[in-house]
């Protein structure tokens, strides 16, 4: 494929070398046609065995992915369109935003704020006033 290069983040794509390319035909759009040509694309990355990523998103890629690998490899197939060759565009972009999702850092931790005492008391006298009015509204001492 001569596609542009599928930049995962920053500076690191997906190398064009470890890609493992599979055809078959597909039973998505394209009438007659299916019956006849391989559109179906399925590509694999060895996750496990590659260089191309810094150690650090390789292992937290082999983490978060780790229901999706079969043996360290991960595996995107796409079938949507008539054409093979936009079915390979399609499976090379949607295994370039896996895996960058997959090596995204964590998100930074919570801080848990605290409630200002301002706010709790204003809280608690609203709500002793909300109490104060239905009391008021029972029928006790009209008689």
């Amino acid at each position: 494929m001569s596609g542009p290069p599928y930049v995962i983040r920053g500076s690191v794509s997906l190398p064009e070398a470890e890609l493992m390319w599979r055809f078959s035909r597909s039973s998505g759009p394209g009438g007659q046609h299916v019956n006849t040509s391989d559109s179906k694309a399925e590509l694999r990355f060895d996750l496990a065995k590659t260089e191309s990523l810094p150690p650090v998103w390789k292992e937290r890629a082999l983490e978060r992915l780790d229901g999706r690998l079969v043996g360290g490899v991960i595996t995107v197939t796409a079938s949507e369109h008539r054409s093979q060759w936009r079915n390979r565009e399609t499976a090379a972009v949607r295994l370039a935003s896996l895996l960058a999702e997959a090596t995204a850092p964590p998100p930074r931790a919570r801080r848990k704020s605290k409630i200002p005492r301002g706010i709790n008391e204003r809280r608690l006298r609203e709500k002793k006033q909300r109490s104060e009015t239905k009391r008021g509204r029972t029928g006790r001492g009209w008689t």
